[in-house]
């Protein structure tokens, strides 16, 4: 067997103990009820914004888990450019929560993150404990990954501000589950101390 490869993600940072990870926020939202969720949707974004700036200030992996929505021949960057440039409803998302060039991406063809996808082999090496969730919808993909997440025993963190649903009672209700059922700390993202989630054992 070859080697590990220890520097395999270049410049971004390669051990953490806390990981940030944005869901289907490159998303376009063509579709029935992506008018109801854009409204919900940019504030969010506005607000993982600057949790992404805190992450990346303190040397947190940044990890987009993004949708393929059935392109098996699409990939990532070309999602971000359908989203920045052909005139689309999600249009104002992707453009305040544009990817950095040392940030990773996973696409995903299911609810969660984990099924069927590279994520547990980035997050092997990336060796966190602790998984900040964000994202939309919070009461479909983002509470899908949580549950994956959960039985992987990571400590969930799902900041309450920092995800969207097409409705404020779906997403309240799926705040709920993952507080009282996977034990994940939605405390808003301004209340959260990156450096305490990161001393978390």
């Amino acid at each position: 067997m070859p080697a590990k490869n220890h520097d395999l993600h270049g410049s971004a940072p390669d051990k953490a103990d806390v990981a940030l990870l944005l869901i289907d926020v490159i998303n376009d939202l063509e579709f029935p009820e992506g008018e109801q969720l854009l409204r919900f949707a940019v504030p969010m974004a506005d607000r993982i914004a600057r949790l992404k700036r805190r992450a990346r200030d303190a040397g947190l992996p940044v990890i987009y888990v993004n949708d393929n929505f059935g392109r098996w021949r699409s990939d990532f960057n070309a999602q971000v450019e359908h989203c920045l440039e052909d005139g689309v409803r999600g249009r104002p998302v992707a453009e305040r929560l544009r990817p950095e060039d040392d940030d990773y991406f996973v696409l995903k063809p299911k609810h969660s993150g984990f099924y069927s996808t590279t994520l547990d082999i980035l997050l092997e090496y990336l060796n966190p404990r602790t998984l900040i969730l964000t994202g939309m919808a919070g009461n479909i993909c983002v509470l899908f990954t949580a549950n994956d997440a959960y039985m992987r025993d990571f400590h969930l963190v799902v900041p309450e501000d920092c995800v969207a649903s097409n409705t404020e009672d779906m997403n309240r209700y799926a705040l709920e589950q993952m507080s009282q059922v996977l034990k994940a700390d939605t405390r808003p993202s301004d209340r959260l101390r990156l450096d305490e989630l990161a001393r978390r054992k």
